[in-house]
């Protein structure tokens, strides 16, 4: 039994709580109570009572990606059969799936239940805008690994409480086509013999393969991905000794990013963005690696589980273009499109090096769950549609139609091998999970704004380049975590 410590709020927040979300509350006296801890029981025990609200409409907020893929409709349809017998009804919020709940909440606009990234739920936790969760009497619960719990525990005067469940595991993965590997691979890119192509091994090869294949076919890359974007290109500064705060990213005036020799890092992006285009500086790749990958112009990218099914979808489209009916289609293309592991890095940092010494990719990561609102009138009603979609029967359809990498044990066994492989870097240490502190919304513009400037190098003429060697990529890194500083704790 795994030992994760599940409480609630202490009397004082509990009541706060209470006091944030509901009228006429009455107050709960701790004069008598012989803990802050069962004192935190007592009052969290007024909202979940285990009496469902009845009549009542919940509205949820799900990501976009399940509810253009038809997941989330199947979800409450199911949900709203079970749950007629009480009157209540889960219906989409229609809201934009990064709404500010703090903001929105008090005043009626923001959802019941949401679906959100741990660093998104857990900094709403902070200003009392979602509840604690009785976590232990979910059908979930003891099949969620104690990892994926640790994404949503937070500390209060030594009372630890959880506000939201996991549903699945977010973590960069590298997607290729396997149709688009030389016929000769066999022989010239399995050095080692293991019948697994060298370009998806190491940041290396799959480099020199990027250089090649665009030598031969110049309409045609290797490996294609965004630079902007902090939350891939993070990863790179990690696996050289960077963090995001300190003190297990609990302190947020000890900012990471340049820490160790990230520096390396950040040279091994600029050489990757050297055997790209210029779409490489922006979110211009985000946006067509879909349909570029299906088309065969990038032969690899890197995006996350959830983002499969669109992968699938694309390439099922072109061979349907192709004359195949939908279901060849899409059998084929989940024939030739590849999600595994991230290649490994050179401890040197230099993508040209020959039998270099390669080590494992560290990349953020991040638990994406529900929780439940504390301005919500079905505090009940709430909790059932939670346990609902983190059942069984609707974390496998989940897997099944979107891809993801659940949390549950169960499903995972099940679904394949993308949680296990997941779960398993999460214990190495190889997956850095978001920080669960608001202050993490800062890190993202001034990331960006660096990702950009260190794209850009790669096409500048060689006097104008900004980061000419490791000491100016260092001293980029430098500023970059001063400026993360000054968001936290200046200008704010």
């Amino acid at each position: 039994m795994k030992k994760v410590i599940v409480t609630m709020l202490a009397a004082s927040m509990a009541l706060g709580l209470l006091a944030g979300c509901k009228e006429n509350t009455e107050e709960v006296s701790t004069n008598d109570t012989p803990s802050s801890e069962v004192a935190g029981d007592a009052v969290t025990n007024q909202i979940f009572t285990g009496e469902l609200e009845e009549n009542v409409t919940i509205q949820v907020l799900e990501n976009d990606t399940a509810i253009s893929k038809g997941y989330f409709q199947e979800l409450i349809d199911a949900f709203n059969k079970e749950y007629a017998q009480y009157g209540i009804t889960a219906v989409d919020a229609n809201m934009d799936q990064y709404l500010d709940l703090a903001n929105d909440g008090p005043y009626g606009y923001g959802p019941d239940v949401l679906y959100q990234a741990n660093d998104v739920i857990m900094k709403y936790s902070e200003g009392k805008h979602i509840y604690p969760l009785p976590v232990e009497q979910l059908d979930c619960y003891d099949q969620v690994p104690e990892d994926a719990w640790k994404a949503y525990l937070t500390d209060i005067d030594g009372v630890a409480y959880t506000c939201g469940v996991p549903v699945n595991i977010q973590a960069p993965m590298l997607y290729y086509r396997k149709d688009l590997l030389p016929e000769d691979w066999e022989s010239t890119w399995d050095k080692d013999g293991n019948q697994v192509p060298d370009m998806v091994e190491s940041w290396n090869d799959l480099y020199a393969f990027s250089l090649a294949r665009h030598e031969e076919d110049g309409s045609k890359y290797g490996y294609m991905k965004a630079m902007n974007d902090m939350y891939f290109a993070s990863g790179f500064l990690f696996s050289y000794g960077a963090y995001i705060f300190g003190n297990g990213n609990t302190d947020t005036t000890d900012i990471g990013f340049a820490a160790g020799e990230a520096e390396k890092g950040a040279h091994v992006l600029q050489q990757l963005a050297s055997a790209m285009n210029e779409d490489c500086i922006d979110d211009t790749i985000t946006t067509n690696a879909y349909s570029r990958i299906a088309d065969g112009t990038y032969f690899a990218t890197m995006s996350t589980p959830d983002m499969y099914s669109t992968f699938i979808e694309e390439l099922t489209k072109v061979y349907e273009a192709e004359g195949l009916s939908t279901e060849e289609a899409e059998t084929k293309a989940k024939e030739n499109l590849v999600m595994t592991g991230l290649p490994k890095l050179p401890e040197s940092g230099d993508l040209t090096e020959e039998n270099p010494t390669l080590k494992e990719m560290v990349a953020m990561g991040g638990m994406n769950g529900y929780a439940v609102s504390a301005y919500t009138k079905a505090p009940n009603a709430c909790l059932a549609f939670v346990d609902f979609a983190t059942s069984y029967e609707m974390e496998m359809k989940r897997s099944q139609m979107l891809g993801i990498a659940p949390a549950r044990g169960d499903v995972a066994a099940e679904a394949g091998d993308v949680s296990s492989i997941l779960f398993a870097r999460l214990k190495n240490n190889d997956i850095v999970l978001m920080p669960s502190v608001e202050a993490v919304s800062q890190i993202w513009v001034p990331g960006q704004t660096f990702f950009i400037d260190l794209a850009k190098d790669a096409f500048r003429l060689e006097d104008e380049r900004k980061y000419k060697d490791l000491d100016a990529m260092k001293q980029g890194l430098n500023e970059m975590c001063q400026q993360i500083y000054d968001g936290i704790h200046t200008l704010q």
